[in-house]
């Protein structure tokens, strides 16, 4: 390629990156609050009876958790959307 060409080309990908705004930076996990109600951001994160205890049903992003408590890289709370039950999450997965 030409420098040119290079330029353009290095031009057109900023201009696109500019236009794309916030919403193109990808979201960054985060360990949960008691007493907030956080966001999903993982794909999918199991709801479980206890820690690495039986599996209750799976959270999608964007769905909701309301974090009660927070222990040993677990939340504790109640699991909103299709679940609608309180149990345990793997902590370090909401936006």
């Amino acid at each position: 390629m030409t420098r040119r060409a290079l330029a353009a080309l290095g031009t057109t990908a900023a201009a696109l990156t500019l236009a794309a705004g916030p919403t193109a930076t990808p979201a960054h996990a985060a360990n949960g609050t008691p007493g907030e109600r956080e966001t999903v951001c993982a794909d999918s994160l199991f709801v479980r009876t206890e820690p690495l205890g039986a599996w209750m049903g799976t959270l999608y992003r964007p769905q909701t958790f309301l974090v009660e408590r927070v222990s040993g890289g677990w939340a504790y709370g109640f699991a909103y959307g299709d679940i609608n039950r309180h149990g345990w999450v793997q902590d370090g997965w909401f936006c």
